[in-house]
C-alpha cells in the first residue's frame, strides 16, 4: 500500500472502531485526549486512515500493557521524537558522506600523482642545477664556491 493510500482518511468512526477492535466512544475519548487526530469532512464527520488505525492499535497495545492514557501520550510523543531525530541523523550522515566525497574529488583534481611528481623532479635535477637548489646539490653542503 502506498503512503498516499495509507494516509487517505476513508473510514467513518463506526468502521474504524470495528477495525481497531474498540468502541466508537473510545475513539472519541482518544481524540479529546489528543492521541489521534482524524480528518474531518466539510460536514464535520470524522474520517480515519490506515495510519490512524495503526495508531489506535498501538494505543491499544500500550494500554493492554498497563500504560495509562497520559503515559500513552508521552510514549507516543517520545517515539515521534526518536523518529524525527533518526531522520535528522540520517540526513546529517548523508550530508557528511557527500561532503567527504566532494573533498576527495577536489583533492584528486589538485594533487599530482607521485609517479609524475618524481619524474618531474628528476628531470629538473638532471639539467645541471641552473638556479634554485634542485638537482644533486642541495642547499646544505655539496659544492663550495
Amino acid at each position: 500500500m502506498s503512503d498516499d493510500a495509507r494516509t487517505r482518511a476513508v473510514y467513518v468512526i463506526s468502521v474504524a472502531a470495528e477495525l481497531a477492535g474498540m468502541h466508537p466512544q473510545t475513539l472519541r475519548v482518544y481524540e479529546r485526549k489528543g492521541l489521534v487526530r482524524p480528518s474531518r469532512t466539510t460536514g464535520g464527520s470524522r474520517r480515519f486512515s490506515e495510519v490512524d488505525l495503526a495508531r489506535l492499535r498501538h494505543i491499544q497495545d500500550l494500554t493492554a500493557e498497563g500504560v495509562n492514557l497520559e503515559g500513552v501520550r508521552r510514549v507516543m510523543d517520545l517515539e515521534a521524537e526518536v523518529a524525527r531525530l533518526r531522520a535528522e541523523l540520517e540526513a546529517t550522515r548523508t550530508e557528511a558522506r557527500e561532503a567527504v566525497a566532494r573533498t576527495h574529488q577536489q583533492y584528486r583534481r589538485e594533487l599530482v600523482p607521485v609517479s609524475q611528481a618524481l619524474v618531474q623532479t628528476r628531470q629538473r635535477g638532471a639539467g645541471g642545477g641552473s638556479g634554485g637548489s634542485g638537482g644533486s646539490y642541495g642547499s646544505r653542503g655539496g659544492r663550495q664556491r
